[in-house]
Parts: structure tokens; C-alpha cells; sequence
């Protein structure tokens, strides 16, 4: 095969798999590629470029999600999409599954204050996207350690746990000490002035002497999530598999 045809095969393969809107060029091939479709990043955009952008997927077939909708977005998506899912708390939208969700793997997502739930919401709402099992445990940070152990019954057998802490961050690493799987780790920017808006919980949780700590970006409840859900449906999915 010449130079040319291979790269005309290689244009016309990426053509076919790529939409474009008039803002985007959204890529089609992604759940194929990475087990799960585009997820559309609605910060920044405007109305009609996330309408766009959630018919151009919807009408591929694909599973529709949005992240950091404002109320204007999640007003005209509901429009458009009657049966789309708004959670006005996590900033998000996610249509509707076409058929019954195949629900796999189990993640516990946990915060360490009430004033970490929007971002644990976020959170949520991704894992309900890839259809695994969640349960959310607020409110058993380490000013009050008890509260942990009153709770550990309910996370001692998930696949990966996503922890949710602001102020200095010590959440997961007392978690990461309790559990024998994957401990995500999201900082937020709840604090007082020295917290540096999450940058001192981001550093003490990437200081985590605890071994099973990964750490995601500050108030990314969406990438601690979808981290986890791979690891969980992954797990789950090798022992269906033996």
C-alpha cells in the first residue's frame, strides 16, 4: 500500500467516526475506544453548542452525558430531551438508557462534610451513567472518627471507593487504611482562606502514606468517578467471567 492510500483509508476511517457540529467535532468512536461515549464538558459552552452537541450523540445512539450543566442548559436539554435526567445539585444531565441498565460492579462514594455533596453528586451521577452500583455515605470525616467505623459495614465490600474531602484533605487515607480496594481520592475547594481553594487538601491527599490512594483535580467528582467505575466494572466483570 503507497503512503497515499494509507493515509486516505486512515482520514476516511477517522471521517466516519467523527460529527461535527457547527462548535465541536464530536467523537463517535469513543465508546468503542474507551468503553464509554464522549462526555460532554458543558462549562463555557453555550446553550445551543450543548443541545448540539447531546442530538449529535443521542441520534449515534449513545448514551448522552453532560457535566457542569448551568440551569439555562439543563433547561433547554430537558426541552429537547423530555426524559433526560437533571440533578440540579451535581450540575448534570444524562439521558434516559434506551433499555433496562445492565448494573455492575459497586462503588461507594463518601464525603467527608455535607459541604462536599455537590461534587459527591457529580460523582454519582457518572457512576448511574455507567450503570454501576453506588451508595453514598456523607458526613464521616476525621473531626468526628467514629462516625467511620459506624459506617465502614457499608463500604467494606465495594470495588473501589471514591472519597470526597475539602479543608486538609484526611479523608481517604483513614479510608485507605480500612479497605482492601482502590481508594479514589477527590480534594475540594471547601475551606478557609489557607486552604488555597482545594490546593492544601490536593497536597495532603497526594502525601497519602496509605498505598491504595490515587488522587484526581480539585472538585473533579466526574474523573474520580469514572476512574473508580472502570475499576469496578472491570472487577466485577472478571469474576462473571470465571
Amino acid at each position: 500500500m503507497s503512503v497515499e492510500d494509507a493515509a486516505g483509508q486512515l482520514a476516511a476511517e477517522i471521517d466516519s467516526h467523527t460529527f461535527a457540529t457547527t462548535d465541536a467535532n464530536v467523537d463517535l468512536d469513543r465508546g468503542r475506544r474507551c468503553g464509554f461515549p464522549e462526555v460532554v464538558y458543558s462549562e463555557g459552552k453555550t446553550v445551543e453548542a450543548v443541545v448540539a452537541i447531546m442530538e449529535a450523540l443521542a441520534a449515534h445512539g449513545e448514551h448522552a452525558f453532560a457535566t457542569r450543566v448551568s440551569p439555562a442548559q439543563a433547561e433547554a436539554l430537558r426541552l429537547k430531551f423530555p426524559s433526560a435526567i437533571h440533578n440540579p445539585l451535581g450540575r448534570t444531565v444524562r439521558l434516559a438508557p434506551a433499555q433496562q441498565p445492565s448494573w455492575l460492579g459497586t462503588v461507594a462514594v463518601v464525603t467527608a462534610g455535607t459541604s462536599d455533596r455537590p461534587v459527591a453528586e457529580e460523582a454519582i451521577e457518572t457512576l448511574r451513567w455507567m450503570e454501576c452500583n453506588v451508595d453514598l455515605i456523607v458526613d464521616i470525616g476525621v473531626a468526628g472518627p467514629k462516625r467511620l467505623l459506624q459506617q465502614k459495614h457499608r463500604f467494606d465490600a465495594a470495588d473501589a471507593v471514591v472519597v470526597i474531602a475539602g479543608m486538609e484533605g484526611a479523608l481517604p487515607s483513614v479510608v485507605g487504611g480500612w479497605v482492601a480496594c482502590p481508594v479514589v481520592a477527590v480534594p475540594t475547594s471547601v475551606g478557609y482562606g489557607a486552604s488555597f481553594g482545594g490546593i492544601a487538601a490536593l497536597l495532603g491527599m497526594l502525601n497519602s502514606c496509605a498505598s491504595n490512594v490515587c488522587v484526581v483535580n480539585i472538585d473533579s467528582g466526574f474523573k474520580g468517578a469514572y476512574i473508580a467505575g472502570l475499576i469496578a466494572r472491570r472487577a466485577q466483570g472478571r469474576q462473571l467471567e470465571a
